[in-house]
């Protein structure tokens, strides 16, 4: 008999990567069944899921009763949370540790979270408005105070985030323009493609993955490699700006300015991972993550 899976956020680009890459694998395909858990169970997303055999629940991560009837009978759960739905924190924790609480009390054997560092502890206080970072970080430390088996797979930076942030100019050049040097190290992910391999990679390996991190990105790439790369797809000129911290939070709503800002003053130090290498993870996978230039070669966003 399968066991199942449960995955919060199916219908979204880590919770669908996820699916794709269960339902695509010969031997967790069988392993496994699958529920996804969405809000809107109707919407098209969703129903093209249950057209592949998904289980769907729509659930309210706010209601702890609502949580333990979507993880109920799970061997394995995977969660990711959205701090940018609500942009409140608190609240982010107070729904991951429903499910953390949830999936202890219904006897989950292993929970995948799609955690982040805590900026302000990594930074050693020295930026402190990353509560997107911090709120994950807080959940990973709640989840492993459960006991529960656990596995923290860790999402680099979107590729896809520079499909509007390489800014075309008139003559048909390309700028980049981030407050950060040329040779700051962003760890770059196609999450919708890629990161369900490295959920994958967890569960292949969850026994020796307990209570373990695995970084999920295909190579760390200075703004000078991202350009180069552009260039030599596309064929067109590119140009970087390193902006200061005040121009780049002039061009960024106010309220999410300073997140934005330390954000990104967190990847040149002390490292969007911390320094962390990714051959360990990157040696788990059953295939290789996409590079940059193939991203840019097949969304064709910069053509």
């Amino acid at each position: 008999m399968s066991k199942l899976i449960t995955v919060f956020g199916a219908t979204g680009n880590q919770g669908g990567s996820v699916i794709k890459h269960i339902l695509a694998d010969a031997v967790l395909s069988k392993e496994f069944k699958i529920r996804g858990i969405t809000r809107d169970t109707s919407k098209p997303a969703a129903q093209a899921l249950a057209q592949k055999g998904v289980e769907l629940k729509s659930a309210n991560l706010d209601s702890k009763s609502s949580v333990v009837e979507a993880v109920a009978g799970s061997h394995t759960v995977f969660l990711v949370t959205n701090y940018w739905e609500s942009k409140d924190a608190a609240k982010e924790l107070s729904q991951g540790k429903n499910v953390a609480d949830a999936a202890k009390e219904g006897g989950v054997s292993h929970i995948i979270f799609s955690s982040l560092l805590n900026v302000t502890e990594t930074s050693r206080g020295r930026l402190t408005h990353v509560p997107h970072f911090d709120a994950k970080a807080d959940i990973e430390q709640y989840i492993r105070g459960t006991g529960v088996p656990s596995t923290f797979v860790l999402p680099g930076y979107f590729m896809s985030n520079f499909t509007h942030m390489l800014r075309p100019k008139e003559d048909g050049s390309l700028t980049l323009a981030f407050p950060v040097s040329s040779q700051a190290k962003f760890p770059l992910l196609d999450a919708a493609g890629d990161y369900g391999k490295f959920v994958k990679a967890a569960i292949k390996h969850s026994a020796s993955l307990n209570g373990k991190r695995v970084y999920a990105a295909s190579d760390y790439y200075t703004p000078e490699r991202i350009l180069a790369d552009v260039e030599e797809v596309t064929g067109k000129k590119t140009a970087y700006v390193q902006l200061t911290p005040e121009q780049y939070k002039a061009a960024l709503p106010a309220a999410t300015a300073d997140e934005m800002l330390e954000n990104h003053l967190f990847i040149e130090k002390p490292g969007y991972f911390n320094g962390e290498i990714l051959k360990e993870s990157l040696d788990l996978l059953d295939e290789k993550p996409t590079t940059w230039k193939e991203f840019i070669t097949k969304s064709r966003a910069f053509h």
